[in-house]
């Protein structure tokens, strides 16, 4: 008698049976080929006679950012955000037909603007309108899951509030591509940074983080004051009103309280006890958060007594490199684990994308105050991809295989 043998082939077909495996695909394919991009583009600037590019039909730098805030993390923000805010909600799940159009607007949007900057101008264009409608999909089916909810789930709520900020950034750049003022693309990048991705971050951080520590460390008390949320949230906005509108003299008025609240977040948050490499990615990365506020500070204080931003893009990268980046790493190695049937640790490859990662964002940070920042620019680009590669390819395969525990999903 013939013995059955466990699937385990490949296949793309399974990328369409659960959100988060479609679109971290998308996201961990999207995350190489910015970077590739950006890294070629550093080196034909830096070293031209080694390497020539044509300019792409808006600055690469604002490209780079936009293609990261809005095309990059999105892929795996919403992917998460489609998993979980029926769950959070207690409502059914959604179908591929919800989450399909999302990530096809993602992807075909940033390979047809990588493709576009390249020189198809055409496909810049084209790809600009992929993504704003995998955008307006997603916005749409999270916003409509909010109407069916019977309660009020503060986490989700403040979660779509920052999809609905990426949304107005999001249009603002496609605005500033058909002719309105580059205004329009500042506004985007920092709408981007703050008005999107901090929120996102920190609203999954304080729901999620001290309930995994729970679950983990024996003794560990959770906490999660809606207050304290509601605190950066309003700090936050207030320090994206200030950049809108130039008042950098003021910043620090919002600096320096987001980083006393973020300090004492990770002070509450970090267990007492031995935690497992899984639940301690978590907050090694979101220790970033405290030194990115520190460095805005820093910044901020500085500009406001000379006038001059000392440290450039430091706190940026800081904050995107850093904290999104580890978090990143260390968010998708576990949705992955646990939604793939594998245990949840950290295999060899997350560890070394993760440490990488520390590296590179140190790297980043350091290169604003060196005398060839162009070269450290390139080397932390480079050191991105080497960082990213080998865990992006072992999740490529994952999305592609069945689940090792043989349940659907």
């Amino acid at each position: 008698m013939l013995q059955k043998t466990a699937d385990t082939s490949l296949s793309p077909i399974r990328l369409a049976q659960a959100p988060h495996r479609l679109m971290f695909f998308i996201g961990a394919g999207n995350i190489l080929l910015a970077m590739l991009w950006w890294m070629l583009w550093l080196v034909s600037t830096r070293w031209p006679d080694v390497l020539a590019m044509s300019p792409p039909p808006v600055p690469a730098g604002w490209l780079h950012a936009f293609v990261m805030q809005y095309l990059v993390l999105p892929s795996f923000i919403f992917g998460f955000l489609i998993t979980v805010f029926p769950r959070w909600m207690g409502l059914p799940e959604t179908t591929r037909w919800h989450y399909l159009p999302v990530g096809a607007g993602l992807m075909g949007g940033q390979l047809a603007i990588l493709i576009g900057a390249c020189g198809w101008e055409v496909g810049f264009f084209v790809g600009l309108l992929m993504a704003g409608a995998g955008w307006t999909a997603g916005v749409f089916i999270l916003g409509r899951q909010l109407t069916m909810e019977k309660g009020a789930t503060w986490h989700a709520r403040s979660c779509f509030a920052a999809l609905v900020l990426g949304w107005i950034g999001l249009m603002a750049f496609v605005a500033f591509v058909l002719g309105a003022s580059p205004m329009w693309a500042m506004a985007s990048i920092k709408l981007g940074t703050i008005g999107l991705l901090l929120p996102v971050y920190v609203t999954v951080a304080h729901r999620m983080f001290p309930f995994f520590a729970g679950n983990a460390v024996p003794g560990y008390a959770p906490w999660r004051p809606m207050g304290w949320l509601a605190i950066v949230w309003a700090l936050s906005m207030a320090h994206l009103a200030l950049e809108l509108t130039h008042a950098y003299a003021w910043l620090w008025l919002a600096d320096v309280p987001l980083l006393a609240a973020s300090a004492f977040a990770l002070w509450r948050w970090w267990p007492r006890g031995r935690m497992p490499g899984l639940l301690a990615v978590l907050f090694i990365g979101t220790a970033w958060l405290p030194i990115t506020f520190a460095l805005y500070s820093v910044q901020s204080i500085g500009y406001a007594m000379t006038g001059v931003f000392q440290l450039g893009r430091a706190p940026a990268h800081a904050l995107f490199i850093g904290f999104f980046g580890s978090l990143l790493v260390a968010m998708v190695t576990r949705v992955t684990q646990g939604h793939s049937g594998r245990a949840l640790v950290m295999p060899p490859v997350a560890w070394f994308a993760f440490v990488a990662v520390q590296a590179v964002a140190a790297m980043r940070v350091v290169a604003e105050l060196v005398a060839d920042a162009h070269a450290w620019h390139v080397a932390a680009a480079i050191g991105w991809l080497i960082a990213c590669f080998p865990w992006v390819t072992r999740l490529g395969r994952i999305y592609l295989s069945p689940r090792v525990d043989g349940k659907p999903g």
